[in-house]
């Protein structure tokens, strides 16, 4: 149970201290380009190697394909609603959604990872690596272009994170109740919300940001993480 928790920590904390860290200062654009970057290319490994290739082997490849579908579809259309509400400078926004729906199954997910006996050290990494630019980018983004105080989206920020925490332990703690399907379509779900993040929100704000050199720091992220997986 500690272990779970140390995980859920190493996930939230990057978080909120990217939260932080957006709401404080104005970090270089080229500087927060690579961040978000280097995080999308440690994802797409984590998503290949850490979620979607083991419940495609676990459930096969149809319920491995509805759970990657239903995790892409729920953050599209989610985002939609949002840009709808708040208009396209409504990114901030989005990648606080983005931060909601993957984290939740990530962290279930790693929360099982933990109690099968594997490290998850890969996920891990990933995850916390990928939530540092996100939560820069998302924070800086709810003040700059829609002056919110800094107070309101930091509770928002952390609140996310506590989240985290908890699902890390209920999926270390539960593991044993669920059967290997329910914990594959788990797998595969976050895999997708995080690839429909990736591509909605956080790599076109990168390339926005950074332009045409931020593949760069997009193929060192997923070195990173094939490496530790």
């Amino acid at each position: 149970m500690l272990i779970a928790l140390l995980y859920g920590l190493g996930t939230a904390v990057p978080l909120v201290v990217g939260a932080a860290i957006g709401l404080r200062w104005t970090l270089p654009r080229p500087l927060l380009a690579s961040l978000m970057a280097f995080g999308a290319g440690t994802m797409i490994a984590a998503v290949s190697n850490e979620l979607f290739e083991p419940a495609f082997h676990q459930a096969g490849a149809f319920i491995a394909a509805l759970a990657l579908f239903a995790g892409a579809g729920l953050y599209v259309v989610a985002n939609h609603l949002i840009e709808t509400r708040l208009g396209a400078g409504a990114i901030g926004w989005a990648l606080l959604l983005g931060a909601v729906l993957d984290g939740i199954p990530e962290n279930t997910a790693l929360g099982v990872t933990l109690s099968g006996g594997s490290g998850g050290l890969a996920l891990l990494v990933a995850v916390a690596v990928g939530n540092v630019p996100e939560a820069i980018s998302g924070a800086a983004l709810m003040r700059d272009k829609h002056g919110v105080r800094r107070l309101g989206p930091l509770w928002l920020w952390t609140a996310t994170g506590s989240t985290l925490v908890v699902v890390t332990v209920l999926g270390y703690a539960l593991s044993d109740n669920l059967s290997q399907t329910h914990i594959s379509t788990v797998q595969a779900f976050a895999g997708g919300a995080t690839i429909a993040v990736l591509a909605d929100s956080l790599m076109p704000e990168a390339y926005k940001e950074g332009g045409w050199w931020v593949g760069m720091a997009t193929a060192a992220g997923f070195l990173v993480a094939f490496l530790l997986g």
